[in-house]
């Protein structure tokens, strides 16, 4: 269903991207920001669901500028080897090529965010700093608590599994209390870190209906 091409961030560099498009007319337009594991099977199966959803959907490969055309699985090792590209994150230049994917989607409509793990974080980002964006959904994103100071600029959407050993739930209380006035925060039990992902172990596949059942809502109310 989708297709590889190209984006050119503001600073002339060029990435990779992947973009998946519905059958009829679009509703609108979804950027879909990865984990540490790149534009892999699960985030292009994520574009290609969004696009079933009536969404066109372009992943952005953030990685590019680090090592391009980066991806990998869920082994320890694999998972160990993708956390070397957040241990000093450049989120300035993963902004710019975010921007680049909501430039590239406008002709589609109305914008939204997506983003899973380190996705999360970038979406929430996104909606606090980008422009162009009209709602974001934020799947676990583990330094949202760091950055909960800022206001995102629209409508905010987050889930996180009450079992996640990467966030603990004090740091989804302290995202509730500086933003629960103007995000939606949902937290689902017994679900742990990367719930959604069917590929992963940690896989919680009422969770994951839920969740998702819910941001196509959001979605549906906020990108029209």
């Amino acid at each position: 269903m989708g297709q590889h091409f190209t984006l050119t961030a503001s600073d002339s560099f060029k990435l990779g991207a992947y973009r998946a498009d519905p059958a009829g007319p679009a509703k609108g337009g979804i950027v879909v920001i990865q984990e540490i594991f790149g534009v892999n099977h699960h985030i292009r199966a994520v574009c290609d669901r969004l696009a079933g959803e009536g969404y066109a959907a372009v992943a952005p490969a953030v990685f590019d500028r680090q090592q391009p055309k980066f991806e990998c699985g869920y082994t320890p090792d694999e998972i160990a080897n993708a956390r070397k590209f957040v241990a000093n994150p450049d989120w300035g230049a993963m902004l710019r090529d975010v921007q680049a994917a909501i430039d590239d989607l406008k002709k589609d409509g109305p914008v939204a965010i997506m983003g899973f793990c380190m996705g999360g974080t970038i979406s929430f980002l996104s909606a606090c700093k980008l422009n162009g964006l009209s709602a974001a959904v934020c799947y676990y994103g583990g330094q949202i608590a760091k950055n909960a100071d800022q206001k995102p600029k629209v409508p905010c959407q987050m889930h996180f599994g009450e079992k996640d050993a990467s966030i603990p739930m004090s740091d989804v209380e302290a995202i509730k209390q500086k933003r629960g006035a103007d995000c939606e925060i949902y937290v689902y039990p017994d679900a742990q870190h990367g719930f959604h992902c069917d590929e992963r172990g940690s896989y919680q596949e009422a969770a994951a209906k839920l969740a998702w059942q819910r941001s196509m809502a959001f979605l549906a109310k906020n990108v029209k």
